[in-house]
């Protein structure tokens, strides 16, 4: 080729190329995004509103697909399955979805679900995925009531007080929570709260409940109730009727002190344990009493074993103290197991004087040790009902 044709060429190309357009500017789409929702479950089906939002207006119409997504919350029994497509108008730039709540009165912890975007048209996704948070406020447990029960009187004796823990509440009269986690003189791990979550009436019952969670520095939570300067007495037979926790470093009691503990201090008050029971023997359980003795701190008690491998968790047993001057005796069902008299009590002997409850679940302590992988969350005391009768 003559080298003028060729030149040429080269010319053309350069003035081809350098006539050709640049490419068009991205388009700086509309961004989507969807925001979190938390509300109680409610005594009545609920709706759940997601706004959706874009963060300018669109000059086009704007689609987005959108639909409901089980996590801890199931469909149909939690919420109600919803798909679609929203749509943003011409200068719109808000919207929302709409999810139907299904209520019950079961207590049972918190649920989750979400909401996930995709497939829009003339928008990007910014934030594509939200959450529902459905919070429980409910307090119905479901208890079966097989298990040992007592009358609700006896020859000889004459009903003092008792709490059926019937209403919606405890009765402020009668019991306080302690609130706290300092240890408890145990290096116990619990935080004792006053929340609903660890202390409730449902059906006619007390629940007491310890729970894994971080609280004010704490890992775990629970609850402690006392009837100091409310309800204390001397002498009787006490009636506890409850179902009892178990687990690796789990601890329930029911026990009393000295009404004088304030001013005096524990163990010159004497501390009378009706129940206790270690979570990893969850088929025995356990009658004390503590006091100052000679040489310190003292005390003596005795233990019962449910039969044939049977728990303390299985049903209800009623745990009982026949109170007399001078003299306790432990029972479990009415069997009794173990008894104490002054005669072997070294020092002052301080059980006969005013003593209050107390109930609560520890979590920990150098007893029972500590929770583990085995361990599981939440664990309830359900206590029906506590009676004291004076003998006539």
């Amino acid at each position: 080729m003559n080298m003028n044709y060729k030149a040429y060429f080269v010319f053309i190309l350069i003035l081809v190329f350098s006539c050709k357009e640049p490419p068009p500017e991205p388009v700086d789409l509309p961004r989507i995004s969807i925001q979190n929702v938390t509300k109680f479950e409610g005594d009545d089906n609920t709706v759940f509103t997601f706004q959706v939002f874009l963060d300018k207006a669109g000059t086009e119409e704007i689609t987005v697909e959108f639909a409901t997504q089980e996590d801890t919350a199931e469909e149909g029994l939690d919420f109600i399955e919803n798909a679609g497509t929203i749509n943003f108008a011409v200068g719109e730039k808000s919207n929302m979805i709409d999810v139907e709540i299904v209520t019950d009165i079961n207590k049972e912890l918190d649920e989750v679900f979400h909401v996930q975007l995709s497939n829009p048209t003339n928008a990007t996704i910014a934030v594509g995925k939200a959450t529902g948070t459905i919070r429980n406020e409910d307090t119905f447990i479901e208890i079966p009531d097989d298990g040992y029960i007592t009358p609700e009187s006896y020859a000889g004796y004459t009903l003092a007080w008792k709490d059926e823990f019937d209403g919606d509440c405890l009765n402020p009269n009668d019991w306080t929570h302690e609130i706290g986690n300092s240890g408890w003189g145990n290096n116990e791990w619990q935080y004792y709260t006053n929340e609903k979550d660890n202390s409730f009436l449902s059906d006619g019952n007390l629940i007491i409940e310890a729970r894994e969670e971080n609280y004010n520095g704490a890992d775990y939570t629970s609850a402690r109730i006392i009837t100091q300067n409310k309800q204390s007495f001397t002498h009787g037979r006490v009636d506890i009727r409850a179902i009892l926790p178990e687990g690796q470093g789990i601890w329930p009691a029911l026990w009393m002190l000295g009404e004088n503990f304030s001013s005096i201090g524990w163990p010159f008050c004497g501390e009378i344990d009706i129940m206790e029971l270690i979570g990893h023997q969850p088929s025995t359980v356990h009658g004390t009493v503590h006091w100052q003795g000679n040489g310190g701190h003292t005390f003596k008690g005795g233990d019962y074993t449910l039969p044939s491998g049977e728990k303390f968790s299985d049903q209800y047993h009623v745990f009982s103290i026949i109170w007399e001057p001078g003299e306790i005796k432990w029972f479990v069902n009415d069997n009794l197991y173990y008894s104490i008299d002054n005669a072997q009590v070294d020092g002052n002997y301080p059980f006969d004087q005013d003593f209050f409850f107390i109930f609560n679940i520890a979590v920990g302590g150098n007893w029972p040790g500590y929770p583990d992988a085995t361990t599981v969350f939440p664990q309830r005391m359900t206590v029906d009902y506590i009676r004291v009768f004076d003998k006539n």
